[in-house]
């Protein structure tokens, strides 16, 4: 491993490999990730190679660290329960940044029909998904390969679908076939699921369930459906990098595989998959409007020789587009603040904060740190 990254330190200095070209090829291509293993690649191209895969061999041993497990089953009918759940939710938000739910009334049937939907478009015809490859953001439904691809460091070894839930989503027609019937039926699943759980973080604040909602948190929801083939050499690359997520909060639905990790007391501890449960992980605006009471953390992806991997991702923020952005101002809430917890973060519009965070990539800091009083 040390030997690996020795020699791709000594290849960055290389001056006749030019990034650019080999990066604009692969967009050009229009055909993503899944294409180069449809062309048979045994070697990955160099615009995948990491330099920064430290610890990868030491992650997730400790079996004591397990991310928290929230069942959320008769919680409208039961106070009692509903308290346990809000304390448990406090909890995790304040020492994971992640839990996962599990009877939280999305049917386990839809939630397989999703993964086996977002496989299905991947695994079309190359020249049937290049018509939705794109990046412009403004579109309502696209296909890209590494939204930042032009600005990490290190591609990812992943492709994308990525579709608008709320405030306007896609006409059907605008949907692939493959999978426009599920992918809409899971969205309004998952919306409701979401505000949901935006009334139980609210409770956990102390504050009225409504009141993150009112907030307009909610107001955008996009779903992005990954897809993670199966890569010839995942010594050399992340499947997704070290980030923290730019919005309120993020559900999760991940298929069988495996390979998702949060940093958790300087360690990366595995986030395992559980059939019909849905992992929830608070984002940097959270963290923000919370004063840092609830915790917006580092996960990445490990790249596997196995595959391919799914995962359905639905962020909810109140707006995805970085360009045409909301100027709506988010600061820490009045409410939790108190001479003993003085704000620790200047108001800031979503724009400013998307802008941000989209121009820096995956590039494992913190993206909260510029907002800082």
């Amino acid at each position: 491993m040390v030997v690996k990254n020795t020699n791709l330190l000594e290849e960055g200095t290389d001056s006749t490999y030019d990034r650019k070209a080999e990066v604009k090829a692969f967009d050009d291509s229009k055909a993503g990730v899944k294409g180069l293993v449809e062309s048979g690649v045994t070697k990955i191209p160099r615009m995948f190679h990491s330099a920064k895969l430290s610890n990868i061999e030491n992650s997730a041993s400790n079996s004591n660290l397990t991310v928290p497990i929230i069942d959320l089953k008769d919680i409208h009918k039961n106070p009692v329960l509903h308290e346990e759940v809000v304390d448990k939710i406090r909890t995790a938000c304040q020492e994971w940044g992640f839990f996962q739910v599990i009877n939280h009334g999305i049917p386990i049937s839809v939630m397989d029909q999703m993964i086996d939907g977002i496989r299905g478009f991947h695994e079309q015809d190359a020249e049937v998904r290049k018509e939705f490859y794109s990046r412009d953001k403004k579109k309502k439904a696209l296909y890209f390969s590494n939204l930042s691809l032009f600005t990490d460091q290190a591609a990812n070894w992943r492709d994308t679908f990525g579709f608008a839930v709320a405030p306007e989503p896609p006409k059907p027609e605008e949907m692939p076939s493959v999978c426009r019937n599920i992918a809409i039926e899971y969205s309004k699943k998952v919306k409701d699921l979401g505000f949901t759980i935006f009334e139980l973080l609210s409770e956990a604040l102390g504050l009225n369930p409504s009141y993150l909602k009112e907030l307009n948190c909610a107001e955008g929801i996009s779903i992005l459906g990954h897809y993670y083939p199966a890569c010839p050499e995942p010594e050399l690359t992340m499947a997704t990098s070290k980030h923290a997520d730019s919005n309120f909060m993020t559900l999760l639905l991940q298929d069988q595989l495996g390979g998702l990790q949060v940093l958790h007391e300087n360690q990366w501890v595995n986030v395992p998959p559980l059939h019909g449960a849905l992992v929830v992980n608070v984002g940097d605006l959270l963290q923000l409007i919370t004063n840092d009471r609830f915790v917006s953390v580092y996960h990445r992806v490990l790249a596997q020789n196995i595959g391919p991997r799914i995962s359905v991702a639905s962020f909810f923020v109140n707006s995805s587009d970085p360009v045409e952005g909301t100027s709506k101002v988010y600061g820490p809430i009045k409410e939790l603040l108190s001479e003993d917890n003085p704000p620790i973060y200047k108001d800031i519009s979503i724009k400013d904060f998307l802008v941000h965070y989209f121009a820096k990539g995956l590039d494992g800091k913190s993206s909260l740190e510029p907002f800082k009083l």
